[in-house]
């Protein structure tokens, strides 16, 4: 079983898309739910409670029958209904916890999902895609969750691997491979076809082949070099090894890709293959290593004028890093702040986990051994809180240091001219 996912998982259920909740939210659920629990609630305020729960549970009800005629019309002859279905599942399923009712009829949609995949064209399948991760996001790593990856696996690899399939289908399947694999496949065998499938897609040909760097569908290998590195990170140290003795090799050539994002991407994976080197006890050293550091060096202080300038100032930023951790092991820590807690990003691999899974907040809290979530009273909330006084204080104070940085700059300009 892969090493570090097991502890990581989570049951079925997932959590909303998105940030969390703000503090006047949290603030307000904590005065309501105190409110109500108060024994000295007067009778009107009661009965206004009451008919608010009562409310509450006749939208849940009409909810649950729009999501459940949703999932029939997954079968409609017409593929616009099909769409329309798919892009409200998707919709419901990122914003909302569904474990107990897509528990009951999870074998209904795996069926219907298929359907989709097998039948359907270009945006249909892409959507199938998309719907089946977070699916298996809501399903969790238990049972059930391997029971809907196990079964679609297959038809996720083909659709991937069909060069006729629209680009945008292949991409959604990539991402749900990589996804759904990390949650729910149990076995070792799994884990490493599923790497074989990624790996074939965003290899570069050989030189035979007349190729260097894929020209062609840039979101396409940027999808499946992102599950190939999600997946590399729950490996076993003994198929580590494997891919350190030469398949790592591979990524070097997409540096050149007339793409940022997948030459950044790259860049990454090839600092995260170093770090899982380290792990392992293992020596990266091969003769290419040296060109690579020259590759590395050139990116991060690249400034050739045809590159647009926010990729230039993003991809230098990046590979300053990359090249940094490559040549003395130091990672740039980075801080997620969300209301009043933070987690740390201390490695390429807890990077490349969170870039995956940050739109679902439960599943996160669980992989980065975060706990439940913090549940502050009405008191706490509010000392919490930056009066408006001292937020227009701190944006004036950082106004006048912001002019002041960029008078000294045009000073110097004016100098120069």
């Amino acid at each position: 079983m892969p090493r570090s996912r097991r502890a990581a998982r989570r049951g079925p259920g997932s959590g909303r898309a998105g940030s969390p909740a703000s503090e006047e939210e949290a603030g307000s659920e904590v005065l309501s739910h105190c409110s109500s629990a108060s024994e000295g609630a007067s009778p009107g305020e009661e009965g206004a409670g009451s008919e608010a729960a009562g409310e509450q549970g006749q939208e849940e009800e009409e909810a649950e029958d729009r999501l459940k005629e949703h999932m029939d019309n997954l079968l409609d002859k017409s593929a616009k209904t099909r769409q329309v279905a798919l892009q409200s599942l998707r919709l419901a399923f990122s914003s909302r916890t569904l474990s107990e009712l897509l528990l009951e009829r999870r074998l209904t949609l795996t069926d219907s999902l298929e359907k989709c995949l097998k039948k359907g064209k270009g945006e249909e399948q892409a959507l199938a895609g998309t719907v089946l991760t977070l699916l298996c996001l809501q399903m969790g790593s238990g049972p059930e969750g391997e029971e809907v990856f196990r079964s679609l696996k297959p038809l996720l690899i083909s659709v991937l691997t069909d060069s006729m399939a629209s680009p945008g289908a292949r991409q959604s399947c990539a991402t749900a491979l990589g996804m759904c694999c990390y949650i729910a496949a149990a076995d070792l065998e799994d884990l490493v076809s599923c790497l074989s499938c990624l790996e074939a897609i965003f290899s570069p040909p050989s030189a035979g082949e007349g190729g260097s760097a894929p020209a062609q569908h840039g979101p396409l290998h940027c999808s499946a070099l992102q599950s190939w590195s999600l997946l590399l990170t729950i490996c076993p140290p003994s198929h580590i090894k494997s891919v350190l003795d030469n398949r790592w090799l591979k990524l070097p050539p997409l540096l050149s890709s007339s793409s940022v994002a997948l030459r950044i991407l790259a860049g990454e994976t090839i600092a995260l293959v170093f770090e899982l080197a380290q792990d392992v006890e293992e020596d990266l050293c091969h003769q290419d290593t040296e060109f690579l550091r020259a590759q590395l060096k050139v990116l991060a202080t690249e400034s050739n004028k045809y590159r647009a300038k926010t990729d230039r100032r993003k991809q230098r930023s990046i590979f300053r890093d990359i090249l940094r951790f490559i040549e003395s092991g130091e990672y740039q820590e980075e801080t997620i702040r969300f209301g009043l807690e933070c987690m740390y990003l201390d490695s390429w691999a807890r990077q490349r986990t969170y870039q995956a899974f940050k739109e679902n907040n439960e599943l996160l809290r669980e992989i980065f051994g975060l706990g439940p979530p913090l549940v502050l009273d009405a008191a706490a909330l509010k000392a919490s809180k930056v009066s408006r006084f001292e937020k227009h204080l701190y944006n004036s104070a950082a106004f006048k240091a912001r002019t002041k940085a960029r008078s000294r700059v045009r000073d110097k300009r004016a100098d120069v001219l």
